[in-house]
């Protein structure tokens, strides 16, 4: 049993592209030369399949994360925006320890932070998307355009 992942591109017209992992490992880490021009300044949906193999053939989804992947003028990730996306999510993680001045204070503002990281940075797929992808991820055969 093994895991693997598929990453699919979703722009507007909710058709899914898929990307292959080494170029959307390449595009992470910032390698110069892996650039997506066709998506060159824009914030484009992104699903991050995680799926349990046996043999490898697809058994089971793990999780998806739907994401947004923010593009600079080249078309490579958007720094600035990421280092953004970053600092948020750090700041949704709770203190390890509390240092109130009373015990009736509650310091919640970690859960301020997550609820605004999945409002800025994560989104929620139609039906009919998530299950194009689940359809693609397990090889059956999907419309190139879901219905609206």
């Amino acid at each position: 049993m093994g895991t693997t992942l598929h990453i699919f591109l979703v722009p507007d017209d909710d058709v899914l592209h898929p990307l292959d992992r080494a170029s959307y490992e390449r595009l992470l880490r910032g390698e110069p030369d892996e650039r997506l021009p066709e998506y060159a300044g824009k914030r484009v949906r992104c699903a991050v399949v995680v799926v349990e193999t046996s043999g490898r053939k697809p058994i089971a989804v793990s999780r998806i994360v739907y994401s947004f992947l923010s593009l600079d003028s080249y078309g490579r990730i958007d720094v600035s925006e990421r280092e953004k996306e970053t600092k948020l999510a750090m700041d949704s993680i709770p203190p390890l320890h509390v240092d109130t001045p009373s015990p009736q204070v509650i310091d919640a503002r970690h859960h301020f932070a997550r609820r605004r990281y999945e409002q800025e940075y994560r989104w929620k797929p139609k039906p009919e998307i998530e299950t194009a992808i689940l359809n693609t991820v397990f090889g059956k055969k999907a419309p190139q355009r879901p219905p609206l």
